[in-house]
């Protein structure tokens, strides 16, 4: 589908390079319809040389030749580059931003067409991310079609009304850093316990991953397959009463809410 498309991403980092490499890998669009732009020359180079895409001297050359321009930007940034390009695009443009926290409304002060709000995480990189999307009424099926082909390159997606994507960047936004506190501390806990690094790590990992298939896989809730694990007087009960006693269940929920809040102010 999104083959023969005109794709340009304006910013080069971490995630911009994560959909590059899906789109590309996974054969969903072409290394020469792709091009980009970014202040750092060094990504560029790095950019050009790893997926053969298109590097664009300004954002201005880069968006007038586009069907999908995506804004891979800080939030901060974003009213700057719309008032540099907004004379440059196309009406049929499908503008992505995946800026955490800006609003649909924000982008709309400087660009009155097909607008989509993004958030996928980091998760892109290896092709299990989870993206959601919302669209303003611009937005037809088709587009809808597009822009849902355009983020399962990375992996999942998912359409929400653009109120909930708060939570979407509290929960899986910033749920990776989340996840990776308890891999850190379950590895230092193996490592103090006796184990080699190399061997907790895979233990951990692996532990973490099949966690999730399982979850996945049998649909059941999160209590019911941690019940499976609990026996009466066991290891895991005496754990899991050291994680209730030091409210590890209340910090996880005081933390998604100050991400939620967070990239409420951002908008």
């Amino acid at each position: 589908m999104l083959k023969g498309k005109k794709i340009g991403f304006i910013g080069g980092g971490f995630m911009a390079e994560s959909l590059i490499k899906g789109l590309v890998t996974s054969g969903s669009s072409d290394s020469d319809d792709i091009s980009v732009t970014d202040i750092r020359k060094e990504r560029l180079d790095h950019l050009e040389a790893a997926y053969k895409v298109r590097r664009r001297a300004d954002n201005v050359e880069l968006a007038g030749s586009l069907d999908i321009l995506v804004l891979a930007v800080k939030p901060d940034d974003i009213p700057a580059v719309l008032d540099e390009v907004a004379g440059s695009v196309s009406k049929n443009l499908l503008l992505i931003s995946i800026a955490a926290g800006v609003k649909i409304s924000s982008i709309a002060k400087s660009f009155s067409g097909k607008i989509v709000r993004a958030m996928p995480n980091t998760c892109a990189e290896v092709g299990e991310a989870v993206t959601a999307i919302s669209f303003n009424p611009a937005v037809g099926e088709d587009d809808a079609k597009l822009v849902d082909s355009f983020f399962s390159s990375v992996g999942r997606t998912i359409t929400l009304r653009e109120s909930l994507m708060d939570a979407v960047t509290a929960v899986s936004g910033s749920g990776p850093a989340y996840i990776y506190v308890v891999i850190e501390s379950m590895i230092q806990a193996g490592v103090e316990g006796g184990l080699s690094f190399e061997d907790s790590r895979m233990l951990v990992l692996q532990t973490v991953k099949g966690s999730a298939e399982l979850a996945i896989q049998t649909g059941e809730h999160p209590a019911s397959l941690r019940e499976r694990v609990t026996s009466p007087k066991g290891t895991t009960l005496a754990a899991l009463h050291v994680l209730e006693k030091n409210n590890v269940r209340g910090a996880f929920l005081d933390a998604v809410e100050a991400a939620l809040k967070r990239s409420k102010e951002l908008g």
